[in-house]
């Protein structure tokens, strides 16, 4: 029978120690310093016309039915409801820039997929319960975009009573252009906003049309939430949403910025 002494005891803890010391000297090694992230993950971002910069974009508030006749069009009173408004994940941006044609997939789940056309607006600043009348201060620019729509999702789940974000809140359901900032483009209170697809015009008004302006939608959300810098607004679509198939070419235009050009994959 072997014996064990206090001298090998010893030695066999200290050693066990300085394994147990070293294992978590590797351990700190290996794990990330304080305030790290576990991983990383990018940043959407909209390209500044004329600029080396790109906008960081925050969240992606729309409104809905906000032109009277589209609001008509989806079965609703523009003359007797509040604005109301969703969102899309930050990700969902598609930039396409000037003079390309981005080649926007198809999505999954939809039979009957739609296109909007939409101005919208940047913020480069924010707060709560902003003033309509100082709201545009806090806009930074405007760009052309598309809210995408799995519109028989959106529709089967309004039926249910449930929320509709799986028609509107996926995967590049958000095509923009580069951003125009506001000091070369003014702020667009009225100008011609129309999509064509395949070249024939589909939808066509003016954004003095809309029911609620831009600067009133701003003050709307920020009584709701509190807007911060990369906030930006798709501010809604004039009448005449329709569905595209695999082939067909969109291209939005809005007077004073630049067109937006996608293609169905």
């Amino acid at each position: 029978m072997s014996s064990i002494t206090r001298r090998t005891a010893l030695t066999a803890a200290g050693g066990l120690a300085a394994t147990a010391a070293d294992a978590l000297a590797r351990t700190a090694a290996a794990e990330p310093a304080a305030g790290s992230t576990l991983f990383p993950l990018p940043q959407a971002t909209i390209p500044i016309l004329g600029e080396d910069r790109a906008f960081p974009v925050r969240r992606i508030y729309c409104i809905g039915r906000n032109y009277a006749a589209h609001a008509r069009e989806m079965g609703s009173d523009p003359n007797r409801e509040p604005p109301f408004f969703f969102q899309k994940p930050a990700d969902a941006i598609q930039v396409v820039a000037p003079g390309q044609v981005g080649e926007h997939p198809y999505p999954t789940l939809t039979k009957n997929y739609h296109h909007e056309i939409e101005l919208v607006a940047v913020l480069r600043s924010g707060g709560r319960d902003i003033p309509k009348e100082r709201a545009l201060d806090h806009v930074y620019g405007y760009a052309t975009g598309l809210d995408m729509t799995r519109r028989d999702l959106q529709r089967g789940m309004g039926d249910q009573k449930k929320p509709w974000e799986i028609g509107k809140s996926f995967d590049h359901s958000a095509p923009i252009t580069p951003i125009t900032p506001a000091d070369r483009s003014g702020h667009l209170p009225k100008g011609r906003i129309q999509l064509a697809v395949n070249d024939t015009v589909r939808q066509q008004a003016d954004l003095s049309d809309m029911i609620w302006s831009v600067a009133e939608q701003i003050a709307n959300l920020s009584g709701a939430f509190e807007l911060m810098p990369g906030d930006i607004i798709f501010s809604g679509t004039p009448e005449n949403v329709g569905p595209v198939v695999r082939g067909d070419v969109l291209r939005g235009s809005i007077a004073g910025l630049p067109d937006l050009a996608i293609r169905i994959v």
